[in-house]
């Protein structure tokens, strides 16, 4: 019966350091996340001149862990002619979805992001916006 004491003792121990250990570092993951989607949220979405822009397919794409947008956006005489979003990993829903149509109905990115969804929001304009630099080069 001694025996089984010390190792009872001994394998208590590792698991408080385990937790101890997971904990710290979930915390420092959560904190690098919320970082990470504030200064998302502070970042501005530069509208793009798209009047010199070829005729095209082009192809952009965007991550801010834990959102990743991936577009196709067509250019028809120098219009915004469709946003066909490719790709959208997301944690919590599918209510940003909408923005692609509205940068073409509006042909700008100035569009509002949608209220509850404003990191997904911001991480398919942008996505559009690296489309749309990859059609002025």
């Amino acid at each position: 019966m001694r025996r089984k004491q010390p190792v009872f003792l001994i394998t208590l121990a590792v698991i408080i350091v385990i937790i101890y250990f997971g904990v710290t570092t979930v915390k420092s993951y959560v904190k690098t996340i919320g970082a990470n989607l504030e200064q998302l949220a502070a970042t501005p979405i530069s509208d793009v001149d798209i009047s010199e822009a070829a005729d095209g397919i082009y192809i952009g794409s965007y991550h801010v862990f834990p959102v990743t947008a991936e577009v196709k956006v067509t250019i028809k005489d120098h219009r915004i002619s469709n946003i066909e979003l490719t790709k959208h990993i997301n944690g919590r829903g599918t209510s940003a979805e909408v923005i692609p149509a509205r940068v073409v109905e509006s042909q700008t990115l100035a569009v509002d992001a949608v209220s509850g969804a404003t990191y997904s929001s911001k991480v398919i304009l942008r996505a559009i916006e690296n489309a749309l630099n990859s059609a002025n080069r």
